[in-house]
Order: C-alpha cells, then structure tokens, then sequence
C-alpha cells in the first residue's frame, strides 16, 4: 500500500484558520500538498451581554444543540468564563462537533451517525417528543432554521444563542488563482457561496474537482456549475479517504 497517496498534489482547505490543522495534517502525512485558503473569519461575538444573560439561564433548559466546532469553541468558552452550567442533555450535529464536547469534558452528547446535519439530529427518537421541553440552540450569526423550526413544531420552546460571528476573508480570486490547485475542499454552503462570489461566474477554477462532506453543499455547486463534484463522507477521514480515491482512479502524474 502506497503510505503517500496523494504525493504532490496541491489541495486547497478552505475551513476557517483555526477549524484547519488536522486536516492539513492529514494531507501533509499522505503525501499531499496542503494549501491553506480560509473561506471565513471566526470571530467571538463583539457585545456579549446579550450571550451572558442568556447564558445565566442555560441551566434552566432541557436541551443544549450546539451547531458546530465553532460553536462549541466560542460557547463553551463563554460557558466557561461564566461559570453557567449546561442542562441535562447536549446535542450537536456532527462527530467532529461532538469530539470537541467531550474534550471539554461533556459526556453522553446525542448526535447523529446516519448523517450529520439538522436533519440527522432531528431524525433520532430523543428529539421526536418535544412538547414542554426548553432547547437553547448555540450558533453563529445567523444559519438555517430547519432545526429551531422543527422542534418548535414539535413543541419545544426555542432560543437561539449567538456565540461567533462569520466574515468573509480579504483573499482574493488572484491570490487563489495563484495557488493552482489540484483539488480544493468546502466544507460549508456559505464557503462555497463566497468562493463562487470571488471566482465568477465563468472562472476555469469551476473545472477544478470539489470535495464537499455534504449534498446541500454539492447541490450548490451543481447550481454554480462547477463540473467535478466528488460528495464525500462526514468529517475529515471522509474527505480524506474521497481525495485518496479520487487521486487512485487518475492515477500519478
């Protein structure tokens, strides 16, 4: 077996900065040639009095989601700065998400394994009764509402905690173009959307082949006609082991 299979091929990693260095990591050990390109600024949330109010509650509700590694990062930084508790049970949406809560010493986080989106969460038995039930979903600034939407259908009283905001890089289309990347790596509809935005509409990177871990982001890419699209499974080993096969069907160059 081939211990560097992707030996001298450049791949962009478009995750915010500080979401980067394992995956980066894990293209340096096959081989590869990690180009670091963030997409998004991650940033605390500039007045957080709003966040450490709700926060003095937090105890008071029966469910905590938290949306991702960023809001895991940033909330349970400010969780911890203060002193609030979490209530009885934890969710989050994905593995890498909930890998990150037990590094914080959460035990018993529910989250998905058949898919790792909102839908996924709101798919397991946990979630299907929530009448009565108080859910404080931490985010960042703004986001989908399929999830809050859904579970006050089913009942649950919701309340959206604002603990990061999202900005889009000062990179530029020359910057990337400069790079000549083999393959690049999205991980979020809003890094695609702001990729397209810089690139254009007719840009030749739309020929370049696009690992995404999720449909909704290659449903996107399909809209933005970029003409190779490879669907990966969740996480860092799904793209991985997606850029791995992709490069074995090409063969070396």
């Amino acid at each position: 077996m081939d211990p560097t299979p992707l030996s001298g091929l450049r791949i962009l990693v478009t995750r915010p900065r500080d979401q980067a260095a394992a995956l980066a990591q894990a293209i340096a050990t096959a081989g590869g040639v990690p180009v670091l390109f963030p997409l998004l600024d991650i940033e605390p949330v500039a007045d957080t009095r709003v966040l450490r109010e709700q926060l003095s509650r937090l105890a008071r509700f029966d469910l905590a989601i938290f949306i991702s590694p960023n809001a895991v990062q940033h909330g349970m930084a400010a969780i911890a700065a203060q002193q609030a508790a979490l209530p009885p049970q934890v969710a989050t949406i994905g593995p890498g998400s909930a890998q990150a809560l037990r590094d914080c010493g959460v035990a018993n986080v529910l989250v998905p394994t058949a898919r790792s989106d909102s839908e996924g969460l709101l798919s397991l038995p946990q979630l299907a009764e929530m009448a009565g039930k108080r859910v404080m979903i931490l985010r960042g600034d703004g986001g989908r509402e399929l999830l809050g939407d859904t579970l006050k259908a089913r009942g649950a009283t919701v309340e959206y905690a604002t603990c990061y905001r999202r900005s889009k890089t000062r990179q530029g289309a020359a910057e990337l173009l400069r790079e000549r990347p083999d393959a690049i790596t999205v991980t979020s509809s809003e890094a695609l959307a702001h990729l397209h935005e810089m690139l254009g509409a007719g840009s030749t990177m739309l020929s370049t082949p696009l690992f995404v871990p999720h449909a909704r982001i290659a449903e996107l890419a399909a809209r933005q006609c970029w003409t190779e699209i490879v669907l990966t499974a969740a996480g860092d080993d799904g793209l991985l082991a997606s850029l791995i096969a992709w490069r074995n069907t090409r063969g070396t160059t």
